[in-house]
């Protein structure tokens, strides 16, 4: 029989989809273990991975002729898979791109909201059980309505980002992007991401974590941003350099920042957790039932798709 690995716990209306497979849903929350990686290749004939699940070009060299002929990953995101060395494998790989649009588009909103007002602080304040009432200059943030906002990176959740703010919030705005997008509103696209960082009230990380994407903004593009400008992360951490983003909050060089996503995720830096002025998340993202339902059901109908000889939707 078709053995199927699923290598975190999913909504169970995701796994009874599973039928008439062999079908293994791993209990533990983190990662693959290095072991367990090139377990997955020899022993299942497909493989729903996630987030961390890093099947790297030594883990596919460790396994040079692997059972598994699909990993379909549960996410939008797939750079914890090397595709280059899984296409040479042999070994299908796919996502779950739309499911996750408007829920990290959302997520985005979110931050920019908490950042921009000061509304983590603010919660914290209040439970401290110090805070003496209300007075009319007490914790001044920015007022987004009708401010500027900066994404990097015009996609599906770029996009989504964009219209919540024009449309929503009245606010311009402006997009580094490869390419000229048509859009049913006005939006200015940049191809120098410095001159665009200083032109913006927020800027937004949207764009997906790759080689081409790590450090994208790092220290001279924080330099070039408004002293009142927010940084918003829902890309992938490794886009914005850590360091720098916690030296310019730390020197009050920018207004503030709103992160759901870290360099080195877990690991969330003390001096990171330390500051005031930077609202953290714990990668809430795409964190709604529903959300993670369509996502899995992606996922499955991807594997399906491939069990029966068919070409998979989302083939990346």
């Amino acid at each position: 029989m078709t053995k199927v690995l699923i290598t975190r716990p999913l909504p169970e209306a995701v796994t009874s989809r599973l039928g008439g497979v062999d079908l293994t849903v791993r209990s533990e929350t983190l990662p693959l273990t290095a072991t367990e990686l090139r377990a997955a290749l020899s022993e299942y004939d497909a493989v729903l991975p996630t987030l961390g699940d890093a099947f790297s070009a030594e883990v596919f060299a460790d396994v040079p002729a692997p059972r598994c002929r699909i990993l379909a990953n549960f996410g939008v995101g797939y750079n914890h898979i090397d595709a280059t060395a899984a296409k040479a494998a042999g070994v299908t790989v796919t996502n779950t791109p739309g499911a996750v649009t408007d829920a990290t588009a959302d997520i985005a909103m979110t931050l920019m909201l908490m950042s921009a007002r000061r509304a983590g602080e603010g919660e914290r304040f209040v439970r401290s059980g110090t805070w003496p009432g209300w007075h009319p200059t007490q914790m001044l943030g920015l007022h987004l309505t009708g401010k500027t906002v900066g994404i990097v990176g015009m996609g599906r959740i770029g996009q989504a980002i964009a219209r919540r703010c024009h449309y929503g919030f009245g606010m311009d705005v402006a997009y580094f992007s490869r390419s000229e997008k048509t859009l049913a509103y006005p939006a200015q696209q940049y191809s120098d991401l410095k001159q665009m960082a200083g032109q913006v009230d927020v800027l937004v990380a949207a764009v997906p974590g790759s080689a081409q994407t790590y450090h994208l903004i790092d220290g001279p593009v924080l330099d070039a941003m408004r002293p009142n400008g927010h940084l918003i992360n829902i890309s992938r951490g490794d886009v914005v350099e850590e360091a720098a983003l916690i030296a310019a909050l730390q020197d009050r060089r920018i207004g503030g920042a709103g992160l759901d996503v870290y360099e080195f995720e877990p690991k969330v830096p003390a001096a990171l957790r330390a500051l005031d002025n930077v609202v953290l998340l714990p990668h809430l993202g795409t964190s709604a039932l529903e959300v993670r339902i369509e996502m899995g059901l992606m996922a499955v109908d991807n594997i399906q798709a491939f069990l029966a000889g068919k070409a998979p939707p989302n083939v990346v």
